[in-house]
């Protein structure tokens, strides 16, 4: 399945609207329950992945010429200029990981 890439839809701007009013038998549940305690719910958070897995290929070249500023990256999941018209412009970090230990990690970042 191709992954497509949607702005996401804007919130509505403005005050909020009024609550519509409550019933008689809900006044008196209300006034009731605001004795009580109320406790927050823990809501566990899924992690979000904020990066795009791909490959280098190599630099942009033709027959002859070889342009070493301009490199080539095939992104999982984008088929289409269109699909990759997002990605225009967007940093990349090349990880790698490498024999010695660094600052507690072996892996070593380079971003361009």
């Amino acid at each position: 399945p191709r992954a497509v890439h949607r702005p996401l839809p804007h919130r509505a701007r403005g005050p909020a609207a009024p609550p519509p009013p409550a019933m008689p038998e809900e006044k008196k549940a209300v006034a009731a329950g605001a004795t009580k305690k109320k406790v927050k719910a823990t809501k566990k958070k899924t992690p979000s992945r904020l990066y795009a897995k791909g490959t280098i290929l190599g630099y942009k070249r033709s027959k002859s010429n070889c342009y070493a500023t301009c490199t080539l990256v095939s992104i999982d999941g984008v088929r289409t200029r269109e699909d990759a018209q997002w990605y225009f412009g967007k940093r990349i970090a090349y990880i790698y990981r490498a024999k010695k230990e660094i600052k507690g990690t072996k892996f070593r970042v380079m971003w361009g």
